[in-house]
């Protein structure tokens, strides 16, 4: 629950942090309508994440729409349905809201052999599905037209159609780019289509053959889509009454460009992210081609893509037609990281106040809890009655009467028992003992220590459940322990009352003769008289000093077993501190993960000794204990009995939000912070300083390495590789003017920047194309199994095999 708490705070907070970065002027806009078309059931966890990243980057991205063509109303899957809903999120209802939907034919039961040819054949057959098409799409074109104020020109909609090349229900693809373009072409004057088809590797599994040979047919189809003299007819447009109107294209390629794109990259590594980099591609190329370009642009004289140069480039020598691929990577200041660096931080910090405290020395611990040597003999004495109350004993009635000379030759004791038999012993224990013994069970210890703690740990020199654990353990700690001083105090007692014990016995075997008190000649009654006066003065005046030291042992052994609940409650806090503390630093740790590279490093270091500063200044700004006050933390004792690690937790997310994470250090450009960062440790464990220059060209170098293309070729040489590198970020920043300088003598490629004013991070996009399918791994591995499932029976496309061009 805790590590729930802490990440739902880090994501909150690196939200939060992205929105901030990208306000306003922060963010690109696109300058004409984009749409997006999911094609098949397989590609439905990429809607979510695909739109979401539009709504980051685009400042305009409220009117992006999107359409699912898959099964069950274009969702697939009960499961997939949810998966629309969960990746979008909850929070983003607006964009799921603008996902709408149309039907193909099922895939689920079919028979694997045949299923491709069945769809095509029952989509071709069934006048539902594209009735229903024709509505929905004509439904978009009007919701799109309604955020027209969005745009700046309205005459060209960019078109974007993603696909898994694995997906039976892509044998549909080029009737249903055909009939969106004629519908949308009533609206537009230019429909620019493009395709990106996703090729996961990952996911093979077992089904690799059948999956790969699914595959390589889309990838077959596509080469004839493609195709300088590609051309296609059919009756796709359909009017309310059911008529159809044919729809034409050609001959020409039907796509503008094809992405192709895998999870596996160039040099044959799978992505860490899987497909999550192939959404920031499709959302990163969109903007790229779609782009309002500010005047900056031209006046910083970085040049911008341009996508008929692109095309150029990627058609080659031969004038066939290449396809484009794509790598993508990003260095952005680490805030769900930071984020939980900071509470584990902010944590420690506290904890190390509340350990620290106020050094109190062990007479002031004592006094603080009454267990001053006088305050427990002033307190044991308030038990009993005044010592006065004995003189009424002297009233009790002696049984018979005794003469002095029946007395003189006794003890003392057998004196008494003459005298009154029980009935002294009997009247002391029931108005001395027992008064006392009920007194002192009324005290309850922990009550009397309850409001004087309070008041203690909200005073400027607060007393911690840490002091109070450590005060009242069995072993002598710094400054001494209150628990082992009171039994100390107890072992006192305990003599003082043997050695009583022992005095009054020998006092009670005394002889009566030997007694100092008056005698009266020929007065007998008198002289017996004084004698019982002196004998409840001296036997009962030593034992109420006797009831006085038991009374005073009965209080301590009251306050040594609240001592040890007191002792036992402060260390089951320190242990609820110590296992969040543990728990916040291990979600920390793993955010961080094992990564050596630059932008990963010293996080847990640096952000110490920033939480530290920031913390300090605070508690200089408005007092030492301002942290413990109900404004910030409060009573985290009371937070630990009361709600436990959570409570603690939900203040101190709280106290970052509000306090820690808006102060001037973390809003330090990302170079900056990454060069403080990068440098926190050199002064203390001798590592040399890393400049601005080294920290630089390791990031370029990072950004370059992990921007590899996401698709593996095989003999692909250099002479056919058109290359062009973006990126995306605050152009006038150091890093970026260091990033253009850096090869700028021998690159062999083209370089551009799309500029946002931004201070989070950098992202680079690196285009490559101009190969074909032929120089695809991926098409080369599946082409055996393509003509082995062919050659036995597998039906994988809806047109006849003529139809389809060669296999390369």
């Amino acid at each position: 629950m805790i590590r729930d708490q802490a990440l739902q705070y880090a994501e909150q907070y690196a939200a939060q942090e992205e929105a901030q970065h990208h306000k306003g002027d922060g963010r690109s806009s696109i300058h004409y309508p984009a749409l997006f078309l999911f094609l098949g059931d397989k590609v439905t966890p990429a809607i979510g994440p695909v739109l979401e990243r539009c709504q980051r980057k685009w400042d305009n991205a409220g009117g992006v729409m999107a359409l699912h063509a898959g099964s069950h109303n274009g969702s697939g899957s009960t499961q997939e349905k949810e998966g629309v809903k969960g990746r979008i999120g909850s929070g983003n209802s607006s964009v799921h809201e603008r996902v709408m939907h149309m039907t193909l034919p099922d895939t689920a039961g079919r028979d694997p052999r045949t299923v491709r040819r069945e769809l095509y054949r029952e989509f071709h057959e069934d006048s539902q599905y594209l009735a229903g098409m024709n509505r929905t799409l004509r439904q978009l074109s009007n919701s799109i037209a309604d955020y027209g104020r969005l745009y700046s020109s309205f005459d060209v909609i960019h078109l974007s159609v993603i696909t898994r090349v694995d997906d039976p229900q892509n044998v549909l693809l080029p009737e249903i780019v055909l009939l969106a373009r004629a519908i949308l072409s009533q609206s537009f004057k230019s429909v620019q289509i493009d395709l990106y088809a996703l090729i996961n590797e990952r996911e093979q599994g077992d089904n690799f053959g059948y999956s790969s040979s699914v595959g390589l047919a889309c990838l077959r189809e596509l080469d004839g889509m493609q195709a300088a003299d590609y051309a296609l007819s059919a009756p796709l447009l359909v009017t309310e009454e059911g008529l159809s109107i044919p729809v034409t294209h050609g001959p020409s390629p039907l796509f503008d460009l094809v992405y192709l794109l895998s999870d596996k990259n160039e040099r044959g590594l799978m992505s860490v992210h899987g497909m999550d980099d192939n959404y920031e591609i499709i959302a990163h190329i969109s903007l790229l081609k779609n782009r309002v370009r500010p005047a900056a642009d031209q006046a910083s004289g970085h040049g911008g893509y341009n996508n008929m140069t692109f095309k150029s480039g990627i058609r080659g020598s031969t004038g066939r037609q290449g396809y484009a691929s794509a790598g993508f990577s990003a260095v952005r200041r680490p805030n769900r990281q930071i984020a939980l660096a900071v509470l584990y931080h902010a944590l420690h910090y506290l904890s190390g106040r509340l350990r620290a405290g106020h050094t109190r020395s062990l007479k002031e611990r004592q006094a603080m809890l009454g267990l001053g040597a006088d305050t427990l003999r002033d307190r044991a004495a308030e038990l009993l009655p005044e010592q006065s109350a004995l003189a009424e004993m002297t009233g009790l009635m002696s049984h018979g009467h005794p003469s002095y000379s029946q007395l003189r030759m006794l003890s003392l004791r057998e004196a008494e028992e003459l005298l009154f038999g029980e009935g002294a012993q009997a009247y002391f224990r029931s108005n001395f003992a027992e008064v006392s013994a009920r007194r002192a069970a009324g005290i309850d210890p922990a009550r009397e220590w309850a409001g004087v703690l309070a008041a203690e740990e909200a005073g400027a020199s607060p007393v911690t459940f840490y002091q109070l654990a450590e005060w009242t353990s069995e072993k002598t700690g710094e400054g001494g322990s209150v628990l082992q001083a009171l039994r100390q105090h107890m072992g006192g007692l305990r003599s003082a009352l043997l050695s009583g014990q022992e005095e009054l016995e020998r006092l009670y075997a005394e002889s009566v003769e030997r007694q100092p008190f008056q005698r009266v000649p020929l007065l007998d009654k008198r002289t017996v008289r004084n004698f019982i006066h002196y004998l409840f003065e001296s036997v009962y005046g030593k034992k109420y000093e006797l009831l006085l030291l038991e009374s005073e042992l009965a209080l301590c052994l009251r306050y040594d077993a609240a001592l040890e609940q007191l002792h036992a409650d402060s260390k089951t806090k320190v242990a609820k501190m110590e296992a969040l503390e543990e728990e916040l630093q291990s979600v920390a740790l793993a955010s961080i993960g094992r990564s050596k590279e630059t932008v990963d490093q010293n996080i847990m270091e640096y952000y110490r000794t920033v939480t530290d500063e920031v913390m300090k200044d605070i508690e200089n700004r408005r007092g030492a204990g301002i942290f413990f006050s109900e404004r910030f933390m409060g009573s985290l004792s009371g937070l630990l009995v009361n709600g436990g690690g959570q409570a603690v937790a939900e203040r101190l997310i709280g106290l970052c939000r509000r306090e820690l994470l808006t102060a001037g250090p973390f809003t330090l450009p990302f170079e900056e912070e990454l060069l403080r960062r990068a440098n926190v440790a050199a002064a203390y464990e001798n590592r040399d300083i890393v400049s601005k220059e080294e920290l630089f060209k390791q990031l370029y170098r990072s950004l370059e390495e992990e921007a590899a293309m996401n698709v593996r070729l095989f003999e692909y040489t250099q002479e056919h590789r058109h290359e062009e590198k973006y990126f995306f970020g605050d152009s006038s920043s150091e890093f970026l003017r260091y990033a253009f300088s850096a090869d700028e003598t021998t690159r062999i490629y083209r370089l551009g920047f799309v500029h946002e004013q931004r201070r989070s991070g950098v992202e680079k996009l690196n285009l490559m194309g101009g190969f074909h399918l032929e120089d695809l791994l991926y098409y080369r591995n599946g082409k055996v199994y393509y003509e082995t499932y062919a050659g036995n029976g597998y039906q994988l496309h809806g047109l006849e095999e003529e139809q389809l061009p060669e296999m390369r």
